[in-house]
């Protein structure tokens, strides 16, 4: 066997791997996916109040457009506290197991987006209102930077090695079908309660957050059924004593921080397009163009259906031609359509504004696919649950926190191609980024 540094992560050389039996492989990526999906879903029903009902309800004093910045604020609060979240979960997940510390998420998720659907607004308990409504989210962003990672980790650490693209998909799908479904359920309480009358305002909305419990049971059924990786068994099998190993946080920062930065600024365009598209672009579809609520939830449902189709075939191809070149493909695609991006929207018109929001969640979903399978490839097993969570939640920061809280003032002062010249910056810090990455896709996941 080839002799590598343990400062190159992707130099690592393919050993045989013990694969698991097909069906095991189908159950835990199915568990995966379900998983995912209600983490998702309840960040992003979040995502939809902030865009639809959160400046009314939690900031009526501040007017329509402070109201949205400070509702958008409160949203970007969840992706300050990802990184964190990353830390302190992606270290239990290193030392004590991939399936117990995701048991830890899921929890903390169900609980933070239930107690937001009962939360009172403002008029009943004045400013207490928006500082518990911060609170919670942060709840909501610690627990998702801790799923991520290590939902990804189950899959790709089970997963044959030549089909880790295709198994890695499954938790990479969560989202699609949570924004389907957290549309869906805004769309079905709007049309029972009224598109704009107090009843929606005042209950309608709390109904998808606190329907999260039902999924949240779901989700801990499906995840207690599935065994600990493999890998992670071996992995401790043959750790070193106690008093010998570091922080996991620590090992990955001094062993791959190179990977670990490269990998936040390949991303960034990722979660740009993703979360300008499905909660930005919702709030832009009705109070700048003026479309209504059920149209611009049903156009969010089918670009939810779009991108899943493109994560899907995206994560499959990779496993021929290589991770770092479809989101290399993603990345330089994304530069020229963040730049048409409002020009069109501006225009007015429904059918462009379904393309609009087609076309962004497509290009998300070229980059989205592979990377459930090239961050668990980037990093070694004592710290990959931390290593991967890390560069992934700092993505999320760059790109997912800081263009939705700066759209709107950008828009206000400098037109609404001032967000398109942002996003395009972006997609060019991740082309940058995604060449120096080395190709992972014929690494060993045993190392």
């Amino acid at each position: 066997m080839t002799t590598v540094s343990p400062d190159d992560a992707t130099a690592r050389p393919v050993t045989p791997p013990t694969t698991p039996p097909t069906t095991s492989v189908r159950k835990v990526a199915v568990a995966s996916g379900i998983g995912t999906t209600i983490e998702f879903y309840d960040f992003f029903i979040y995502g939809t109040a902030a865009a639809l009902v959160f400046p009314t309800v939690f900031f009526p004093a501040l007017g329509s457009t402070a109201g949205t910045v400070a509702s958008f604020a409160t949203f970007a609060v969840a992706f300050i506290a990802r990184p964190a979240g990353a830390v302190l979960f992606g270290h239990f997940g290193d030392r004590i197991g991939r399936k117990r510390t995701l048991i830890s998420t899921l929890l903390l998720m169900g609980i933070s987006t239930f107690l937001i659907g009962l939360l009172p607004g403002a008029e009943t308990i004045g400013v207490a209102a928006p500082i518990i409504l911060v609170l919670l989210r942060f709840g909501q962003g610690f627990a998702v930077g801790g799923e991520w990672a290590g939902a990804t980790l189950l899959t790709a650490e089970y997963a044959p090695a030549k089909r880790r693209g295709f198994y890695a998909m499954f938790p990479q799908l969560g989202p699609s079908a949570a924004f389907i479904l957290s549309s869906a359920t805004f769309l079905v309480t709007g049309a029972v309660f009224g598109d704009t009358n107090e009843t929606f305002l005042n209950y309608g909305w709390r109904i998808p957050f606190l329907f999260s419990a039902v999924l949240v049971l779901i989700g801990l059924y499906m995840r207690l059924a599935i065994e600990e990786t493999p890998v992670f068994r071996e992995a401790v099998a043959d750790a070193p004593a106690p008093a010998a190993r570091r922080l996991p946080v620590l090992d990955a920062w001094h062993v791959q921080k190179r990977e670990v930065l490269l990998a936040a600024g390949a991303l960034a365009s990722l979660f740009s397009l993703f979360y300008m598209g499905t909660a930005y672009l919702t709030s832009y579809g009705t109070k700048t163009l003026g479309f209504d609520r059920p149209f611009v939830l049903v156009t969010g449902i089918i670009g939810a259906v779009v991108f899943g189709i493109a994560i899907a075939l995206s994560a499959a191809y990779s496993d021929r031609v290589g991770r770092r070149r479809v989101i290399l493909i993603s990345c330089v695609v994304a530069v020229p359509w963040t730049l048409a991006l409002f020009p069109i929207l501006d225009t007015g018109s429904a059918g462009l504004y379904v393309l609009a929001m087609c076309v962004t969640l497509t290009i998300f979903g070229i980059a989205y696919g592979p990377t459930g399978a090239l961050l668990p490839e980037l990093f070694q097993t004592r710290f990959r649950y931390t290593g991967a969570g890390l560069g992934y939640n700092l993505a999320g920061v760059l790109g997912g926190a800081i263009p939705p809280l700066l759209a709107a003032p950008l828009t206000a002062a400098y037109g609404s191609i001032a967000v398109g010249v942002m996003l395009a910056a972006l997609s060019v810090l991740s082309i940058g980024c995604t060449l120096k990455l080395t190709e992972t896709k014929d690494v060993s996941m045993r190392a």
